[in-house]
């Protein structure tokens, strides 16, 4: 993107849209996280996974920003590591709740899946791939893509592991893809030299980019805090 037209996409607000993972152990904590979280999100992402106690209706009720609620299982760098029909039961329960959003992973049991995107109801389906390894060609994120989006999800979400500066540009290229589809989509790279994507998603037309809390709130390697990342954007957009 030129500097030019990123300057013009930045005068509209709407594209800087982040949403702050709550990775707390306990409900009580997790609370005050939501509360803090609600001032500053545009969306919050409710990790199950990290939670003690799966006491989900007291953290919904508490939202005032939309929700993602995540059970992410130790596959795909979560905590989960119990039977898929327990977990799926979590997410089950977050859609007959009223959640904005469910995260499931391309990865999980069939069945199940194709049973949850059938009867997601109000709630937006966010269907995600993770490799912690690499970040694949463009011509297979490309063909993941599209297996993803047959599948049936209303928003894709593809996240590599950047292990060169250029991984970022490949993970990229899937936004305009994804866009020209009409389908919204959500990549970016993890890992240090996959900062630049999770900074620049959002330009160049993501659905939202994910950003931590604090140091200590983060939710996968290379995420940035709200501040750092609000302090690049506003610095680029000057």
């Amino acid at each position: 993107m030129g500097y030019e037209l990123m300057r013009q996409s930045s005068k509209d607000k709407d594209w800087r849209k982040v949403c702050l993972p709550i990775v707390e152990k306990t409900v009580k904590k997790a609370l005050e996280a939501i509360k803090e979280a609600n001032r500053l999100a545009d969306l919050i992402e409710l990790r199950m996974d990290y939670l003690r106690d799966s006491e989900l209706g007291p953290l919904l009720n508490a939202r005032e920003k939309p929700f993602i609620i995540t059970n992410r299982r130790k596959e795909e760098g979560g905590k989960y590591g119990s039977n898929e029909k327990r977990r799926f039961g979590i997410l089950r329960e977050a859609i007959e709740l009223g959640a904005e959003y469910v995260d499931v992973e391309m990865s999980s049991d069939k069945s199940l899946l194709r049973d949850l995107i059938a009867n997601k109801k109000k709630t937006r389906i966010v269907l995600s791939f993770h490799d912690f390894q690499k970040t694949p060609s463009p011509g297979e994120l490309k063909k993941l893509f599209n297996r993803m989006a047959q599948t049936g999800g209303d928003v894709i979400k593809i996240v590599s592991f950047a292990r060169s500066w250029e991984d970022n540009f490949k993970i990229l290229s899937l936004i305009p893809y994804a866009k020209k589809r009409e389908q919204e989509i959500v990549a970016f790279c993890m890992g240090e030299r996959g900062k630049m994507s999770r900074i620049f998603g959002p330009f160049m037309g993501a659905a939202w980019t994910y950003a931590a809390l604090s140091k200590g709130q983060t939710s996968a390697p290379g995420q940035l805090t709200i501040w750092e990342m609000k302090e690049i954007w506003e610095r680029l957009i000057r």
